[in-house]
């Protein structure tokens, strides 16, 4: 098999990328890092040396970064779920929608998340309050931004989605997404119910002790 994704299934950005193999139904090896596997831990660490994931091997080429690695698929591996517009305008739309899930949600979640992970006398309690004014700051702006729309731009599941997708399902752990955000609350359980994502959220179930705060009962 050519493609191989290096990551584990918890991870918000392997998420990403996992949304984007499911959707056009790509065939791949996930090889999934943990301590009980240390020659796969090996082989990433030759492909990238910092060793941060995911991390995707096609062959003798190695493809860093969940995005770029969604924008790859995209373009090598083409399926009937076409993830970035040929129109400019419509991509340009696509990747400032992914930014905007990966520096203004995804990174005052895991802000939150890295916190709680510290020892106790090491916390820093203002980057905690920080982060959650920053997410209560990007509900807002998405309330607004997402009025009549069924995905992130439209009523096409693409790139943005994929960002979305994990962003919002973590962030909603961390600083629940209000009533008074009802469009991101309704946008979030659509995401939950797209086939793709519902699998990727299934297959990370069995690591949710991981998850420093505490996962919810609910999703």
């Amino acid at each position: 098999m050519s493609l191989k994704l290096y990551g584990h299934p918890f991870s918000s950005y392997c998420q990403k990328v996992l949304i984007a193999l499911y959707e056009n139904a790509t065939p791949f090896e996930f090889r999934v890092l943990s301590p009980d596997h240390p020659e796969i831990a090996a082989e990433h660490a030759k492909l990238w040396p910092l060793k941060r994931f995911p991390v995707l091997a096609d062959g003798d080429r190695t493809v860093l970064e969940a995005s770029l690695i969604v924008e790859y698929l995209d373009q090598r591996y083409a399926g009937s779920s076409r993830l970035i517009p040929e129109d400019r305008d419509a991509a340009l739309q696509v990747r400032t929608l992914d930014r905007f899930f990966d520096n203004y949600v995804m990174t005052p979640m895991q802000a939150v998340v890295f916190d709680a992970i510290r020892p106790a006398d090491q916390r820093r309690p203002y980057i905690v309050t920080e982060a959650f004014d920053q997410l209560d700051v990007a509900y807002g702006w998405l309330e607004g931004e997402l009025q009549g729309r069924k995905w992130a731009i439209g009523d096409d599941f693409g790139l943005a989605d994929c960002a979305a997708a994990p962003s919002l399902f973590y962030a909603d752990w961390v600083r629940p997404i209000g009533s008074e955000f009802p469009t991101v609350r309704a946008y979030r359980e659509r995401l939950l119910s797209r086939p793709s994502f519902a699998r990727a959220v299934n297959e990370a179930r069995p690591y949710r002790s991981f998850f420093p705060l505490g996962a919810p009962d609910c999703d």
